[in-house]
């Protein structure tokens, strides 16, 4: 097949979809959003800056430098990452005209069978606005799309139900997301693939440990974001502490967060917190099996990849109670979900987690049984090499 993906080419997520097509031989073309140098065989690379992408010079999720002395108030760093995004919902569609003759122009040259949106703000609505008939447009939608930015501003209101309207298939993470996207616009009629934003998970990388782990270990992966709620989940850890002062806690993509780092200092906490870069899947995967506990404390959400990676590697969620969350995960049976706001309240789950190496046992076995079932990388890849090629049939 000859495809073309408009995506983030630095995102992991997006790159383990296009390393999958390049694998199998198939022609992959990319248009990335952001600057980028992806380690793959592609048949060719256009950069198409939208939103403002273009001013990012920063590799994806590179962590901040941080400033030796400077005191953070408390949310400073929320509330300045919360606005950027307002600001782009607001901003960012008034620059999808300008950038989608250049993406046209890509398409024309490329003659793709197929065009892939990886996400609807602003990859998305900018193939809508570019594919103009010449391929078939398949939009992936990206866990907040739309609980997060469609309801956000009227622009970007608009520009999500243009989107569905012009896209000819959808894929989601999540059978929510489906039912959502039918409220801003899509035909029910229209063909749609529900398999993680992935791909899947990869079993050679993710995998169980050969033995439990014993210390308490407690692992957020979810980065600095606007709707991870950071501050309530740093402020639970002294709570867990009080109970369990031998846990720990890692936070993969925090290093050098100013904000994060201002918390830990104002709660004492510096002793049973380690922040790291970004780290590669094999690392993050033995991190994952040395832990007992992952938390996913969103607000906004579909099926987190990295969530799955660790149920993948037999570690026990807590995450926010969200109805995405709720296909994979039941409470009380092979998870918690909680209200990611309350502090008290995912300090208790994590405690409860801790605590009960039974219900760890009794959970680990079963979400071994839903990755394998639901969300394994061959698996699910070759339903949507399936899928593309209905599409282009």
């Amino acid at each position: 097949m000859r495809l073309l993906f408009v995506a983030d080419g630095r995102s992991p997520t997006a790159l383990n979809w296009l390393r999958y097509f390049c694998e199998r031989g198939d022609q992959v073309y990319l248009a990335s959003t952001f600057a980028c140098s992806p380690d793959l065989p592609l048949s060719g690379l256009e950069i198409v800056p939208v939103a403002f992408s273009g001013l990012k010079t920063s590799p994806g999720n590179a962590p901040a430098r941080p400033r030796r002395g400077l005191h953070v108030p408390w949310g400073w760093g929320t509330s300045t990452l919360q606005l950027r995004t307002l600001l782009r919902q607001w901003l960012g569609p008034i620059t999808i005209p300008r950038a989608a003759p250049r993406l046209r122009g890509y398409i024309q040259r490329t003659q793709p069978d197929l065009v892939h949106a990886m996400r609807i703000p602003y990859e998305g609505m900018l193939a809508a606005e570019a594919v103009a008939g010449l391929a078939p447009l398949l939009v992936s939608v990206w866990g907040n799309d739309f609980t997060l930015h469609a309801p956000s501003t009227p622009l970007m209101r608009h520009y999500t139900h243009w989107t569905l309207s012009v896209a000819d298939a959808l894929h989601a993470d999540c059978q929510r997301d489906i039912r959502l996207a039918r409220q801003f616009g899509f035909d029910l009629h229209k063909p749609a693939l529900v398999i993680p934003g992935s791909g899947g998970i990869r079993a050679g990388v993710f995998s169980p440990p050969v033995a439990p782990p014993g210390a308490p270990l407690i692992v957020n992966p979810r980065g600095f974001r606007a709707y991870v709620c950071n501050a309530a989940f740093f402020q639970a850890i002294p709570l867990v502490l009080k109970e369990r002062p031998d846990a720990r806690f890692v936070c993969p993509a925090m290093l050098g967060e100013r904000q994060v780092l201002d918390w830990i200092e104002k709660l004492g906490i510096a002793h049973a917190v380690e922040l790291t870069a970004p780290l590669p899947q094999p690392q993050l995967a033995d991190l994952f099996r040395s832990a007992q506990v992952v938390v996913s404390p969103t607000t906004h959400d579909g099926t987190p990849n990295s969530l799955l990676e660790a149920l993948a590697c037999g570690c026990f969620p807590v995450a926010g109670d969200l109805d995405s969350i709720r296909e994979w995960i039941t409470p009380g049976r092979n998870g918690l979900l909680v209200d990611a706001t309350n502090p008290p309240a995912l300090a208790d789950a994590i405690l409860r987690a801790l605590n009960d190496p039974a219900l760890r046992q009794t959970a680990a076995a079963i979400n071994a049984e839903i990755i394998a079932q639901r969300a394994e990388y061959t698996r699910c890849t070759s339903r949507a090499a399936d899928f593309y090629k209905t599409l282009i049939r």
